[in-house]
């Protein structure tokens, strides 16, 4: 990590503890997947919502929520998105996942 760059997410959690993990997050995944122009941000935060949620991994769905917010996905559809996939992925993933939406999008 440069010196004029804020440690990173992973940085911050696992720092010296996973180095190799911290460098596939920071460099490849973040620094290289997540920048292929072949589908914009907002598409990438959509697919990885889904996909954390299918999978039940909502631990990660903190970061990915507002992420994706930050990515230009509303609230609204957001939200949306969670309630579509109860249908596919299971009621108590969505469940799960929209109690993690409502404590990201409403903190109070």
């Amino acid at each position: 990590m440069s010196k004029d760059r804020q440690p990173s997410g992973a940085q911050k959690m696992l720092g010296d503890f996973a180095p190799a993990l911290v460098h596939y997050t920071d460099e490849v995944l973040f620094g290289q997947v997540w920048e292929r122009t072949e589908l914009a941000a907002r598409d990438r935060s959509l697919i990885t919502v889904a996909a954390l949620l299918t999978a039940g991994n909502t631990e990660q769905l903190t970061f990915h929520l507002d992420y994706a917010k930050r990515n230009g996905v509303t609230e609204t559809e957001l939200i949306e998105a969670i309630t579509h996939l109860a249908f596919y992925a299971g009621w108590p993933k969505a469940m799960s996942a929209m109690a993690v939406a409502k404590q990201v999008f409403s903190p109070d």
